[in-house]
């Protein structure tokens, strides 16, 4: 957190009354301070997530990393091997597993 306690307190109550004070509501980026919300990692959005949580836990990993790798070799413009440096694989490695994914990682693919 980037303030002090009493800041952390304030801004979880503003948080809790933009969510209506209902328990099960979804906090967004949004309804934090400005400061706060731009350093939160953005994830690709969509129905994904509603999509995965219906699927057994292996089909939902391969889900999450497919699009996952898919997000990390699109932010190195294809690069193999300083993804495979970011994620923390061995480029063998990530190579084999894109093949197990499905994932076409030639970097002429217009995807990146």
């Amino acid at each position: 957190w980037p303030g002090n306690v009493r800041q952390l307190r304030n801004n979880v109550e503003r948080v809790m009354i933009l969510a209506g004070g209902e328990p099960e509501a979804t906090i967004t980026a949004s309804m934090l301070p400005q400061d706060v919300g731009s350093m939160i990692p953005t994830m690709p959005t969509g129905n994904n997530g509603e999509h995965i949580m219906g699927l057994p836990l292996r089909e939902a990993r391969e889900v999450f990393e497919r699009d996952y790798l898919i997000a990390q070799i699109s932010r190195f413009s294809g690069n193999i091997s300083r993804t495979a440096e970011f994620v923390g694989m061995e480029r063998s490695a990530l190579h084999r597993k894109l093949k197990v994914l499905g994932v076409d990682h030639d970097k002429s693919s217009e995807n990146w």
